[in-house]
């Protein structure tokens, strides 16, 4: 009996999906735009299924028709890369020296990003040893405004930014510390834009305080925050000098300049 090769790439299991990959790949092995009959052609699929497909992706701006007639791909494609090529880069800038920020104060160390009105956990480094009773799992999220790393990046929009966030979300609470009027969050953002920290005071998690430092690219551009959890009573405004050294650190190693910082 022939065993399956566990290296061998594997189809999609949806025909339209595979499809749609089989048309993308035709578009990639082009710089130029082309025709409906020549993708037809390459991709094996009727010119009516192609038009319908490319159709689809057009809507979706992962294909863009230049001319009546011929596509190209589309610079969704470019956006999606250009964040995935910004997690990654975060992310390897950051385990390291996240790390050695954990092994000095025995907490959790939590690297975030900005995702729409949330923020995504993308790494974390801890042990068991915390006395953490919830330690955020890679890929969880929480809205902007419950969280440490989320205010920084509220401090990082306008203030008419800040506004259209509050009225989309409509400023939820998960507990009694919660910031749910607009007035409080203003005045809290402002801080974080005086001192270039920010905290959660149990507005999460009752019992869970954070405080965070924001890490910026080669263009002064905000682009992820570093965080320390901690037990409420145990988190340490000693520590903060440590986690904006930290933050400054994964900074440096993506291009950023002392000093430069922009709002988005």
């Amino acid at each position: 009996m022939t065993k399956a090769d566990p290296t061998a790439a594997v189809a999609p299991t949806v025909q339209v999906i595979e499809r749609m990959f089989t048309l993308m790949n035709v578009l990639a092995s082009k710089e130029e735009a082309i025709s409906l009959r020549e993708i037809s052609e390459k991709a094996g699929l009727h010119p009516s299924t192609t038009h319908r497909l490319l159709n689809d992706l057009a809507t979706g701006r992962f294909v863009d028709r230049p001319h009546p007639g011929s596509y190209r791909l589309g610079m969704r494609l470019l956006e999606l890369g250009n964040l995935v090529k910004s997690r990654l880069n975060v992310r390897d800038a950051a385990l390291v020296p996240m790390r050695e920020l954990h092994k000095l104060i025995q907490q959790p160390v939590n690297l975030s990003m900005r995702q729409g009105d949330e923020i995504v956990y993308i790494e974390r480094a801890y042990s068991e040893r915390s006395g953490m009773q919830v330690v955020r799992a890679i890929g969880g999220r929480a809205p902007l405004h419950l969280t440490s790393v989320g205010k920084l990046f509220l401090a990082a929009d306008d203030p008419q930014r800040v506004r259209a966030y509050a009225t989309r979300t409509g400023l939820a609470g998960h507990t009694k510390n919660s910031l749910t009027q607009l007035a409080a969050l203003e005045r809290e953002v402002s801080k974080v834009r005086q001192y270039g920290v920010a905290h959660d005071n149990e507005e999460l998690e009752l019992g869970v305080r954070c405080m965070a430092a924001g890490i910026y690219d080669d263009q002064g551009k905000l682009v992820a925050g570093l965080s320390i959890s901690a037990p409420a009573s145990r988190l340490e405004e000693q520590w903060l000098p440590k986690l904006q050294a930290t933050a400054d650190e994964i900074s440096a190693t993506l291009g950023s300049k002392p000093g430069v910082r922009r709002q988005t």
